[in-house]
């Protein structure tokens, strides 16, 4: 893989390890949740964007019905606000009601739990889910705040400093998942 000065990057999972990954996901969705138009999948801006829309394709064939897709952005709701520079904002698209209904939450990664309490105060400023849920790709472990996903593609342990990068096509339909670590580990 390819090296920065500062980074060595590993592959940790090639295109066929991420489809089969994006595939246990939905297959996971599916027996965790009735087929119903209660069902919502919202990505988390901007990697679980692409990921929601992949998820949503699988479980439409699986579902024979429309799964609706929405895109949040939690810039304004993170914690650590006053320690960065200015928040990239993006949109938050979620053309439906999502009040009684179940709420998939999707993002790439899981670290910390600080994106997904985050996206949990931006969901609840937009209503009052029946239940939310939460879908992962790649769990990574070292967690600060007691979240944990309810479905989950890959576990994979990785050490503070190290960085796991998911790079996905436009369409979701092709991707690969790298680990960075610092030089000299």
């Amino acid at each position: 893989m390819t090296d920065s000065p500062a980074h060595k990057t590993d592959l940790l999972m090639d295109d066929a390890a991420v489809q089969a990954a994006i595939r246990e996901v939905a297959r996971q969705i599916a027996v965790g949740n009735p087929p119903s138009g209660e069902v919502l999948l919202v990505g988390i801006q901007t990697g679980g964007v692409l990921l929601a829309r992949r998820l949503a394709e699988l479980l439409q064939r699986q579902w024979r019905m429309t799964v609706r897709v929405g895109e949040l952005d939690i810039s304004m709701h993170r914690d650590d606000l006053d320690q960065r520079p200015a928040p990239e904002v993006h949109a938050t698209v979620i053309p439906f009601d999502i009040t009684e209904r179940t709420v998939v939450l999707v993002d790439d990664v899981l670290n910390s739990g600080r994106t997904a309490r985050a996206a949990l105060d931006a969901l609840t400023d937009l209503g009052r889910p029946r239940r939310v849920q939460l879908a992962i790709l790649v769990d990574r472990g070292l967690r600060e705040l007691p979240i944990q996903p309810d479905f989950v593609g890959k576990v994979v342990k990785t050490q503070p400093g190290e960085r796991v990068v998911v790079q996905m096509s436009s369409d979701g339909a092709a991707g690969k998942v790298l680990l960075e670590k610092p030089v000299g580990r």
